[in-house]
């Protein structure tokens, strides 16, 4: 896995050079959020994807 150095660089060579702190901000929450997300995942049983549906459905408005 990059070092967080390693993975800043790399994002923001990938932006455009008129990309806007706030883009920044929301590409390196999103680099976290899945970073945590895969960690959960290595040490928690994952669930299916039938439980995923049915969580998710409680929150549909019908």
């Amino acid at each position: 896995m990059n070092s967080t150095k390693e993975t800043i660089q790399s994002l923001l060579q990938q932006l455009p050079d008129d990309c806007s702190i706030e883009d920044i901000q929301y590409h390196l929450y999103v680099i976290e959020k899945v970073r945590r997300g895969l960690d959960v995942a290595k040490t928690e049983k994952p669930i299916t994807q039938n439980e995923a549906e049915e969580r998710l459905s409680k929150w549909l408005i019908k």
